[in-house]
């Protein structure tokens, strides 16, 4: 099955419910949506790791997650003496229970999640660093994409269009022996990109390393 473009795909969500109805086809982007995301939660594809620089000033106990962010593969900082120094990823309540007094201030040691938009650091940073965060990214979506073309409509096209399906299908209450079909055929596209992303993973870590 070829990859799809934002108009190839509607067009093959419409032809396989033969289902043009004004409602059904106003939320075919919602269908596309929420197909991405089930893919993007569902495989950790290497593609969608990047890294980003941010100034974290002195005083400060958090580190703003970027807008695109999933969640953190690592997080580390530059000491004003050269190099580059990890941060160790901990819960929440560890960071509280260690370090409780948030107005006393040293380098960096641990990170957690704290919210949405927000990682927490500690100790409460004694100067001015430049954090750089590795993560997963939510990429731009098909719906959005000025292209008309993303490497998941390209590259992950069955998992898409049975993603898409099967909420499709949902939507209009199908015959659920035919979501459970569509379903089935998500899941079995999942695990073949699961298997594209393993060996993707392994070409990765070789690129590092040589």
């Amino acid at each position: 099955m070829a990859g799809y473009t934002y108009t190839t795909l509607k067009q093959a969500i419409q032809d396989y419910t033969d289902n043009q109805e004004t409602t059904f086809v106003s939320h075919l982007d919602d269908f596309i949506r929420n197909a991405e995301e089930r893919i993007l939660k569902m495989i950790p594809l290497e593609v969608f790791r990047k890294n980003a620089d941010t100034t974290v000033n002195a005083n400060a106990k958090y580190v703003a997650k970027p807008t695109d962010w999933l969640f953190t593969y690592s997080l580390s900082f530059k000491p004003s003496g050269g190099g580059k120094k990890f941060l160790l990823n901990k819960d929440v309540n560890f960071i509280q229970d260690y370090w409780p007094d948030d107005t006393q201030t040293g380098e960096p040691t641990y990170y957690a999640d704290f919210d949405v938009d927000n990682l927490i650091i500690c100790p409460t940073t004694d100067a001015t660093y430049t954090a750089e965060m590795h993560y997963y990214y939510r990429p731009t979506s098909l719906v959005d994409d000025v292209s008309g073309s993303t490497w998941i409509s390209q590259n992950a096209g069955p998992a898409l269009l049975f993603a898409c399906l099967s909420d499709a299908y949902t939507f209009i209450k199908g015959e659920p022996d035919l979501i459970q079909v569509y379903e089935q055929k998500f899941q079995e596209a999942i695990q073949n990109l699961g298997v594209f992303a393993q060996a993707e993973g392994i070409d990765f870590l070789r690129r590092t390393s040589a």
